[in-house]
């Protein structure tokens, strides 16, 4: 395939949402993976090392919260070594998402499931210390009952209860079906496909009419949105189950980057802005209350 062109600006207006009011987003970092940025995109240098990210996204919303994805579990070491050998890379684990969930004092009550945007090992490690509901779809189940590199996912989901959504034939964005999670606009999920057959981007709108597309892999580095760098040929036939598939995705979610936050999984870059989730503080008796770390709404 030759390379393609930029994309002309998204044309039309933005689907309507109606966030509540108190709808928040936060990012859960797990850790990180080394590559090289020759192994990551076209025009990559070896020289270049990237830390690629291992963050889970925590949804906060009236009608219950969402993780999307899981980031690295407290299994990681298992799962990289699961993984090929041209596959394993150094890895730094920080912390699970379960881990940094408890640390906040966040009320477990409320986390109604992992919607994964695939289930490749570095999306659904964390899964292991999460025991909620995987949200995810018909087509990557039946993609990862099967492929070699769902080993993992098919490990760390047993005793999990599937949350099977299904897209409707409503078109969002370009892309040709679409579930709207909560029924108001604010979490809608795309069928994107091509790098595995179910994968998925999730589209975020904040009250405050702040917006990000959640991508996943369909790129790997921003690189991949700013200027259509794809993944090198050799990784797009290891990663990508169908190549052609992901170029269009990430052609329709390239002519949306002036409109809202572009969000590659693995781009530590990608998650500027979006607040960690932080423990409470302590009040001081000289400073009086202090408030906790500020969502993005």
């Amino acid at each position: 395939m030759n390379s393609p062109a930029m994309p002309a600006a998204w044309p039309g207006p933005l689907p309507d949402a109606a966030p509540p009011k108190d709808m928040a987003v936060y990012q859960l970092p797990t850790g990180s993976y080394e590559t090289r940025a020759v192994f990551a995109f076209k025009g990559g240098s070896f020289r270049d090392k990237r830390n690629f990210a291992a963050t889970a996204i925590l949804v906060t919303h009236p009608q219950g919260d969402l993780l999307i994805d899981a980031g690295f579990g407290s299994g990681i070491a298992a799962h990289v070594h699961a993984q090929p050998w041209y596959a394993r890379a150094p890895y730094q684990a920080t912390g699970t998402a379960s881990e940094r969930l408890d640390a906040s004092g966040y009320d477990r009550g409320r986390l109604r499931g992992v919607l994964i945007t695939h289930s490749h090992w570095d999306h659904v490690s964390g899964l292991d210390q999460l025991h909620v509901p995987i949200w995810t779809n018909a087509a990557e189940l039946h993609y990862a009952a099967q492929a070699r590199d769902a080993k993992v996912f098919r490990a760390v989901s047993e005793g999990h209860h599937i949350h099977r959504y299904e897209f409707g034939d409503t078109p969002y964005l370009g892309f040709e079906s679409s579930y709207d999670v909560y029924g108001d606009g604010s979490v809608v999920v795309v069928l994107a496909g091509g790098h595995t057959t179910g994968s998925v981007v999730v589209f975020v709108t904040l009250p405050a009419g702040k917006r990000y597309a959640f991508i996943g892999d369909l790129t790997w580095q921003l690189e991949g949105v700013r200027r259509l760098a794809e993944r090198p040929l050799l990784m797009r036939k290891l990663a990508d189950s169908d190549p052609g598939q992901v170029r269009q995705g990430l052609l329709r979610v390239a002519s949306l980057a002036g409109l809202m936050q572009i969000i590659p999984a693995h781009d530590l870059r990608a998650y500027e802005g979006i607040p960690q989730l932080s423990a409470p503080p302590t009040p001081s008796p000289a400073s009086g209350p202090a408030g906790p770390a500020r969502p993005a709404r």
